[in-house]
């Protein structure tokens, strides 16, 4: 397993005040971690893995608004002092979390400045992220975004083979799949990617990165804000 950036970050102290409370748990492909409108019961802290967080439908479609690795938390979500989810969070690479329950994490925000201002400013990190997809998913072509898609996976991952089917890759960038066979066959015949059975392989890095649009640069900074300097734990 490998650390989470957000928790890297604290001082000694302030990391106590959580690690106490904190208990690893799996994060299975394919589980959900919460549903819109349902009450958050646990915050996330990825060690490994990915979690996408999805806009959900009444049709009951559903599409990927942001995603988070190692470097954030998912469930944080106060408001008006209720921790009540807006997007339906999916593991979608299966990995580990470092889980704390809502209920603790609340109180202990009130009493660390440290671990507050770390955490809404990784919150604002996840809207500004939300709005680029969201502007990228109107204006750029669904072979971009899908280029952009598997960089973004990959670096979260620290992986050039994704673990995604391409039907779930259809549902994240919210087309039909037959759309994303043929982007991904163009892909694939060109050298730039492999695909197999539920798995996507980057084969040429550059290629993928020149076919993809700006968000994927604009994501990399949105996603991983300056958080300050990390702190090496001697425990």
């Amino acid at each position: 397993m490998d650390g989470n950036r957000l928790l890297e970050c604290l001082p000694d102290q302030d990391l106590a005040l959580l690690a106490r409370h904190f208990k690893v748990v799996p994060l299975v492909h394919g589980a959900v971690l919460h549903e819109p409108e349902a009450p958050i019961g646990s915050v996330y802290f990825p060690l490994s893995g990915a979690v996408s967080l999805l806009v959900v439908m009444k049709s009951g479609d559903a599409a990927e608004i942001a995603s988070v690795g190692r470097e954030g938390a998912v469930g944080f979500c106060p408001r008006s002092g209720l921790w009540q989810a807006r997007t339906r969070a999916l593991v979608q690479v299966p990995g580990f979390a470092k889980s704390i329950p809502s209920m603790v994490l609340g109180p202990i925000l009130g009493q660390s400045e440290r671990i507050r201002d770390l955490m809404y400013r990784f919150q604002e990190a996840v809207w500004a992220q939300s709005l680029r997809i969201g502007a990228c998913n109107a204006l750029h072509t669904v072979e971009q975004r899908a280029a952009r898609w598997l960089l973004q996976m990959s670096d979260r991952i620290d992986s050039p083979d994704v673990p995604v089917t391409q039907t779930v890759l259809a549902q994240m960038l919210g087309v039909r799949r037959t759309t994303v066979t043929f982007v991904a066959q163009k892909l694939h015949s060109e050298d730039v990617i492999r695909c197999r059975r539920g798995h996507i392989s980057i084969l040429k890095r550059e290629s993928l990165q020149a076919i993809a649009c700006e968000c994927y640069d604009a994501l990399r900074e949105d996603t991983l804000p300056d958080l300050g300097p990390v702190v090496r734990h001697t425990a």
